[in-house]
């Protein structure tokens, strides 16, 4: 698809300066952007004085708000005032789902009970299960499987190798990344007997006697539900309730290799970022950012608008609003002053045995 720069500028309601009949093909770094050529070029995303500056006379540019077009050189311009959202737009417009597939392959593989509404499309080798419902204009990947009664919402993308099992059920526009597991078993087990672990959460380390244990399978009968404009990235896993539903709420977006346990609740609008493990039955509110190797424990609840830095470990219930960093989690001030201190503590260390020394001699003179 290609689109003029003029179109590009009315659809992010931008400002248009220079040539407004460019072509643009596709985005790129502005120093690999190059030229405008035969009335077509690819638009540089230049939106900083610094990434300008690498801008080939007669580029067309996405820039900000304050930067001169034509000190530049450039041959047009879509001028933004929030550059970061700009990019949202453009990259939308420009963006081709990587060819997914039109229409219903013919090596894939659907269920006569399944109903698929206009426009659905289903890649090579998916598989769609018993009453499995797909909404319109949803684009199933090649390889994807489908469980028995699952409701894919409208607009959905499903791509490549991902497995829904039965019973999830998810809203419109959903995003799901390459070989994501949706609705597999929660981990839970339990013993006939009361377990080790049992007997250290009571006794806080202490036990009485170790003997010989067998864990029996608690079965996962709930299913996952999830909102709309949930995306989901490559190789999460969402496990199923044991009972009741593992929910997400609409809008929340989840990054690469996210494990989310059983009967967990995500409220609206969080992000959850590459390596987060949320542990059974937590709840976590709205608009919850947990950065990167986050991990919350089981039974726990994270208030709504609560950010967690990288690798933070949160063993406690969070107030809403609260910013932590640590582990175990910590306001974010406090982890950082005793981040400060430990870095310290070898010198006063050193410091400390001076003293000793100087202590021990001048008691030996008296």
């Amino acid at each position: 698809m290609t689109i003029t720069l003029a179109e590009l500028a009315r659809s992010m309601d931008a400002a248009l300066w220079g040539e407004g009949s460019l072509r643009i093909t596709g985005a790129a770094e502005p120093a690999e952007a190059g030229a405008a050529r035969d009335g077509q070029a690819r638009i540089a995303l230049a939106m900083t004085p610094a990434y300008a500056a690498d801008l080939a006379p007669g580029a067309a540019a996405l820039i900000a708000e304050g930067m001169d077009p034509a000190a530049l050189g450039l041959a047009g311009a879509v001028i933004v005032r929030r550059p970061r959202l700009a990019m949202a737009g453009l990259t939308r417009l420009l963006d081709n789902d990587g060819g997914m597939q039109q229409g219903i392959h013919p090596s894939a593989v659907i269920d006569p009970s399944a109903l698929l509404e206009e426009g659905a499309a289903v890649g090579p080798f998916a598989v769609i299960g018993a009453d499995v419902r797909i909404g319109a204009q949803a684009r199933i990947g090649a390889h994807v499987s489908i469980g028995q009664g699952s409701m894919i919402g409208a607009q959905a993308l499903i791509r490549e190798g991902v497995r829904i099992a039965h019973g999830v059920t998810a809203g419109a526009r959903l995003i799901v990344h390459a070989n994501a597991v949706i609705g597999s078993d929660g981990f839970s087990f339990v013993t006939p007997e009361p377990s080790g672990v049992e007997e250290i959460r009571a006794g806080l380390g202490q036990r009485e006697h170790i003997s010989e244990q067998h864990w029996l399978r608690i079965h996962s009968l709930g299913s996952v539900v999830l909102g709309d404009d949930v995306e989901i990235g490559a190789n999460v896993t969402i496990d199923r309730g044991t009972i009741r539903a593992t929910t997400v709420g609409s809008g929340t977006k989840i990054d690469n290799q996210v494990q989310i346990g059983h009967n967990v609740r995500i409220g609206r609008d969080c992000l959850l970022c590459g390596q987060v493990g949320i542990a059974g039955s937590s709840r976590i509110g709205d608009r919850v950012v947990l950065g990167g190797k986050c991990g919350v424990s089981d039974n726990i609840f994270v208030g709504d608008d609560v950010i967690a830095g990288g690798g933070t470990n949160i063993y406690t219930n969070v107030p809403a609003g609260r910013v932590i960093l640590g582990s175990p989690a910590t306001r974010m001030e406090t982890q950082v002053e005793m981040n400060k201190a430990l870095r310290r503590l070898p010198r006063m260390a050193a410091q400390f045995a001076e003293l000793q020394k100087t202590v021990t001699r001048l008691m030996q003179k008296d």
